[in-house]
């Protein structure tokens, strides 16, 4: 028999709720919604979360609440990343979540981030025998992890997503050369140790977890005239049409990107610059198309819980009051 769970991933930029009925076999999707937050906006390279973002996030996951509970749901399991594990007030407004809504929210460091993308990505079908390199850019941080379908060989999470990135070097609309150069060299200096591993584990593929990867190829299928197919956990975007995909994003202002087929509102303004980084990151690469997986820290989290039935374990949930 099926039972009945909600994941809550609480992203630097976005608030991501999934309610699944699942077994040790799988899982089916009763609903899912993903709402702007921003919860980084204004105050994360000052590691604070601000008052106005504080309001934002608790009318969404009250939000949450009322559908979890219209569901009859009372499996909980609520993440929270970047924006709050670095925040000064973090404690605070993980307590005043409690306090408010009933979640008991996990805070969790950038290895277990990375971890739980990593079964993610696994899950969706696009790791095979050889070596890729993973990499889920977020609002608050980037996590990249090398391996396979079998184990992970390294991972490491970096504190440069696309919030941090916007706030620093995207001071005008489209981006000028000057800051797209100081970009490329903060993440040359930056990612030192990503780098490294890249030489020692010699991944040829990149794949991308959501968000970012999810709305370029949302783009390029658009500019194909085809309907994405949300069933298909796994998509492949050619090379030759993300480089003109970014090429564009680079020189468009915001209005401009907005018009694009594919694009979504939430995602005109970081997008420049994650397109900037995949940039970035593909030149120390030798590889060939991008692989983009729909599935992330959300769907981890579900093959956790399904490895945890199948072995009989108990599973640490959030019991809804």
């Amino acid at each position: 028999m099926k039972k009945k769970a909600a994941v809550i991933d609480m992203g630097t930029n976005t608030f991501h709720l999934l309610m699944v009925a699942l077994d040790e076999k799988g899982f089916e999707t009763l609903y899912k919604e993903k709402v702007p937050v921003k919860i980084g906006q204004g105050g994360i390279n000052q590691n604070l979360i601000l008052p106005d973002a504080q309001k934002r996030a608790l009318h969404t996951l009250d939000h949450f609440k009322h559908l979890i509970r219209g569901e009859h749901i009372d499996q909980v399991f609520a993440f929270a990343t970047s924006a709050v594990r670095n925040a000064e007030n973090g404690d605070v407004f993980v307590q005043k979540i409690h306090q408010q809504t009933g979640f008991t929210v996990q805070v969790i460091d950038g290895d277990r981030e990375a971890e739980l993308i990593y079964k993610g990505i696994r899950m969706s079908g696009c790791l095979d025998d050889s070596n890729a390199l993973m990499m889920d850019i977020g609002g608050g941080s980037v996590e990249f992890i090398i391996g396979n379908r079998h184990e992970t060989y390294w991972k490491g999470s970096f504190e440069i997503g696309g919030q941090r990135m916007l706030d620093l070097f995207h001071h005008q609309d489209p981006m000028s050369q000057e800051d797209r150069t100081n970009l490329t060299e903060y993440l040359s200096q930056h990612l030192k140790p990503l780098l490294v591993a890249i030489r020692q584990y010699q991944p040829k593929q990149l794949v991308g977890a959501s968000g970012t990867f999810d709305t370029l190829t949302d783009i390029f299928i658009a500019s194909t005239e085809e309907i994405k197919n949300r069933a298909i956990h796994k998509h492949l975007l050619p090379l030759k049409a993300f480089y003109e995909i970014s090429d564009r994003l680079i020189q468009l202002n915001k209005e401009e990107r907005l018009q694009i087929p594919g694009m979504i509102s939430m995602r005109v303004d970081m997008i420049v610059v994650a397109s900037c980084l995949i940039r970035y990151i593909l030149r120390q690469l030798d590889s060939g198309d991008l692989l983009c997986s729909t599935y992330s820290l959300k769907e981890g989290v579900l093959a956790e819980i399904m490895e945890q039935a199948d072995r009989n374990q108990d599973v640490t949930v959030n019991t809804l009051e």
